[in-house]
């Protein structure tokens, strides 16, 4: 399965556009006003599924996890030089990023690919690719990759 992530052009706060490969809506992704970055995710029908909530005063990044009101989990970025790396503690996903920070893979424990996920270059707001291998997990995909770009924004 294959989403395109695409950031909104003009918004006050963080919102994205998620599609399938054929075009349609899958998801929408808006920002909240608050301390830190928070990203409530509704699929197509505006029911919300999820939510990505920024902890903040934390030495390195981390993000909150909830799959509708339940919080879930959390993932955190790990100290590592050249490369970026996130931990997932709710599922053991880890993710892998390349040095310039355009590719992540998005692996379980054992080393199995769960999602490839890539920039496209040369759009006007940030726009991502993510291959995911079971319709299953597009949604904790979603999550990785609203919080890598939500990690990348608070750096600039």
């Amino acid at each position: 399965m294959k989403l395109l992530f695409k950031q909104r052009l003009f918004s006050w706060f963080d919102s994205y556009d998620i599609y399938d490969e054929d075009g349609n809506s899958v998801y929408t992704v808006k920002g909240q006003l608050s301390l830190g970055h928070c990203l409530k995710i509704y699929d197509a029908d505006d029911n919300e599924v999820g939510t990505i909530q920024e902890r903040i005063f934390t030495f390195l990044p981390k993000f909150e996890i909830y799959l509708g009101n339940q919080y879930t989990g959390c993932i955190s970025k790990e100290f590592s030089f050249f490369v970026p790396r996130f931990n997932i503690d709710y599922n053991g996903w880890h993710v892998e990023g390349n040095f310039f920070e355009w590719d992540y893979s998005i692996l379980d424990q054992s080393g199995q690919q769960i999602a490839e996920v890539s920039k496209q270059l040369f759009n006007w707001t940030d726009t991502y690719v993510i291959e995911v291998q079971n319709p299953n997990d597009a949604l904790g995909a979603l999550m990785l990759v609203l919080a890598i770009d939500a990690e990348k924004c608070s750096r600039k």
